[in-house]
C-alpha cells in the first residue's frame, strides 16, 4: 500500500514536473521578442528610426512573428548629444537592457554617445545594431576586444572614414576632374565623427594636386559663420566642403544663402537629407550638395516599393535612419530564425554570416561587424537640391541622373 502511495507519489511529481516545463516553455514562447531602440526621439533621424523599427516590426508581425513569438518595440530617449553629452544616451541603454530585458538594440545617432554607451551594451551582453553613429572607433572595438564587444554591429551608415574616401572621389573627380577647380576649402564641426575627417581629406585633396587654403573646425553651437565664410570667399576658394551633423546646419545655409556668398557649397549635411529641409530653410538650400544612402530611385528592387510604403504610412519622405532601422529589424529576425533561438551568442553567430538586400543595397558585415560598402554592397550617394525642391544625384557618374549647378548667384558651370 505504502509503496503504491510512493509511486504515485512520484507520477504526481513528475507529471507536475513535466507540465511545469510545458507551460514554462509556452510561456517562453508568447514572450514577445524585446527591440529596444536608443536614439534621439526630438530630431527627425530618431523618429525615423522609430517608425523604420515599428514598419519592419508590423511586417513580420503580420506573418506570425518568428519562432511563435511576436516582436515588440521598446524606445528610450538618447536625448540631444549637444547639449547633453552621453549621459542621457548611457541612462537610455541601461533602462533597455537592465529593466526592460530587451533582446536586441536597434539604434545609435551620435558617435560619441554610443562610444559612450559601449561599455554598457557589452556589460549587458546585448546585440546592438547601429544604425546612425559613423565613428570608425565604435566597430574598431570589435578588432580590439572581440570577447567583450562582439554584440556591436553597424548596419548603418557607412563609416566617416569610408565617407571620407567617399568625399575624396567627389572632390577629385567631380570638382577637380570634371569641372576643373583647382582650389577648395574644408569645414568641419567639432565632433567626434569628423576629427579624422577634416585633416584626411585636406591631406586627399592636396595629393590629388588640389590647394586647401582654408581646413578647420568650428564649434557646434556657433550661430554666426559671417567670419568663416569672409575668410573662404577671401581665400579664393572655389568650393566649400562642409561636414556638420549637429550643428546648426538650416542656420548655416540659409546665412550662406542670404550673404550671397560666392562659393557653391556641399559634402556631407546630416540635416540637409531631410526629405523637408528645402522648403523648411525656405528653399535657400538651391544648389547645396549632400551626401546621402537613400532616394527613391530603383537602387535595390525594394527601393521604390519600401519608399513608397513608408510616405504612405508616415505621411514623410525618410531619412537614411529609416532604412537603418527596417533592415537591422529584418536581418535580426532572419538571424534568429537561422539560429533557431533568440540566444546571443547563437545570433551574434548567424548575424556574421547576414546577406541581405535592403533598400539602400546588400548588406553584409566584414571582420569588424561594419557594413560593407562599395560596388555591390551598400553606396554613398551625392544628391544636389535644384530648382523646386527636387533632389538629383550629380555623383558618383555611374547612377547620376542630372547635371549639377550653381546657386543662382553664380554663373552657371
Amino acid at each position: 500500500m505504502r509503496k503504491n502511495l510512493l509511486v504515485s507519489s512520484m507520477m504526481a511529481f513528475v507529471l507536475t514536473l513535466a507540465v511545469g516545463t510545458a507551460e514554462d516553455a509556452m510561456a517562453q514562447q508568447a514572450k514577445p521578442i524585446r527591440i529596444g531602440v536608443n536614439t534621439a526621439i526630438q530630431l527627425q533621424v530618431g523618429r525615423d528610426s522609430m517608425d523604420g523599427v515599428k514598419m519592419a516590426t508590423d511586417e513580420l508581425n503580420e506573418q506570425g512573428g518568428m519562432l511563435g513569438r511576436k516582436f515588440e518595440m521598446t524606445v528610450a530617449d538618447e536625448g540631444e548629444a549637444a547639449n547633453e553629452g552621453p549621459k542621457v544616451g548611457i541612462a537610455a541603454v541601461n533602462k533597455l537592457t537592465s529593466d526592460d530585458h530587451v533582446d536586441v538594440l536597434i539604434g545609435g545617432y551620435d558617435s560619441g554617445v554610443t562610444l559612450g554607451e559601449l561599455p554598457h551594451i557589452a556589460r549587458a551582453k546585448t546585440i546592438f545594431l547601429g544604425i546612425g553613429s559613423a565613428a570608425p572607433a565604435i566597430q574598431q572595438k570589435v578588432k580590439d576586444d572581440y570577447q567583450q564587444y562582439k554584440y556591436i554591429f553597424r548596419v548603418n551608415p557607412i563609416n566617416s572614414a569610408k565617407n571620407s574616401n567617399a568625399l575624396l572621389g567627389f572632390i577629385s573627380g567631380k570638382l577637380k576632374g570634371e569641372l576643373g577647380y583647382k582650389k577648395i576649402s574644408i569645414l568641419g564641426e567639432n565632433a567626434k565623427w569628423v576629427q579624422d575627417m577634416v585633416p584626411a581629406i585636406k591631406k586627399g585633396a592636396e595629393a590629388a594636386g588640389l590647394e586647401v587654403p582654408v581646413a578647420e573646425f568650428f564649434d557646434v553651437q556657433t550661430t554666426d559663420f559671417s567670419p568663416i565664410f569672409s575668410k573662404v570667399k577671401d581665400s579664393g576658394s572655389q568650393y566649400l566642403i562642409v561636414i556638420l551633423s549637429h550643428a546648426a546646419s538650416d542656420v548655416f545655409v540659409k546665412q550662406w544663402y542670404d550673404a550671397k556668398v560666392p562659393v557653391p557649397i556641399g559634402g556631407i549635411d546630416v540635416k540637409s537629407m531631410d526629405a523637408n529641409f528645402f522648403d523648411r530653410i525656405g528653399g535657400k538650400s538651391i544648389a547645396e550638395v549632400s551626401v546621402n544612402f537613400l532616394l527613391r530611385a530603383p537602387l535595390t528592387p525594394k527601393t521604390v516599393p519600401w519608399w513608397d510604403k513608408f510616405v504612405s504610412l508616415y505621411k514623410r519622405a525618410p531619412v537614411y535612419t529609416a532604412s537603418g532601422a527596417y533592415e537591422a529589424v529584418h536581418i535580426y529576425a532572419e538571424a534568429v530564425k537561422r539560429a533557431g533561438t533568440t540566444d546571443t551568442d547563437a545570433v551574434i553567430k548567424e548575424l556574421e554570416k547576414t546577406d541581405y538586400i535592403g533598400p539602400r543595397g546588400r548588406v553584409q558585415f566584414d571582420e569588424l561587424h561594419e557594413v560593407k560598402d562599395g560596388p555591390g554592397f551598400v553606396n554613398v550617394l551625392f544628391v544636389q537640391w535644384q530648382n523646386n525642391g527636387e533632389r538629383v544625384v550629380i555623383w558618383p557618374k555611374e547612377v547620376a541622373n542630372g547635371k549639377m549647378i550653381n546657386p543662382p548667384w553664380l554663373a552657371q558651370n
